[in-house]
């Protein structure tokens, strides 16, 4: 378990993140509730192209800071899920989930004190997505070494 790992679980407590783009256009605060433990990448057409590592909040889990009206909305395919990002600097915030419209997935990157650079993460199968096929499955791995070889 990285450092990060460990201060964002903080004990199974759920805890919250001060997060934003990379601008500061938009902020906000996140709780995630199950730390770190839900982060992932996906390999659906969107999500392969911008390459973030998301982590789980439920619903109701964020507030704006700043910015909320600033946010640009993109929907594609099904137009279930809603992918926001900020218009000024283009990074992706979070998304509304199509497998779980209950939760959101915030971009692991816009946490202050977190990483995506995690030693090990889930590519979930969004080719094949669970709303379409009734099940999620895991399309591999996704490994990063650290120069030298340590994790």
């Amino acid at each position: 378990m990285t450092a990060t790992t460990q201060e964002a679980t903080d004990g199974g407590q759920t805890r919250a993140f001060h997060g934003r783009c990379h601008c500061g256009a938009v902020q906000f605060e996140v709780r995630l509730s199950d730390g770190i433990a839900t982060a992932r990448r996906c390999d659906c057409s969107l999500c392969a192209r911008r390459g973030a590592v998301a982590v789980s909040a439920p619903l109701d889990g964020m507030t704006y800071l700043a910015g909320e009206d600033r946010l640009t909305l993109y929907q594609f395919g099904t137009m279930t899920a809603e992918h926001y990002f900020c218009p000024v600097c283009g990074i992706y915030t979070h998304h509304r989930r199509r497998s779980n419209p209950n939760e959101i997935g915030v971009n692991l990157a816009c946490l202050d004190g977190c990483t995506p650079f995690l030693p090990e993460v889930p590519v979930r199968d969004g080719q094949q997505h669970p709303s379409d096929i009734g099940v999620a499955r895991d399309a591999g791995r996704l490994l990063f070494v650290a120069e030298g070889g340590a994790a």
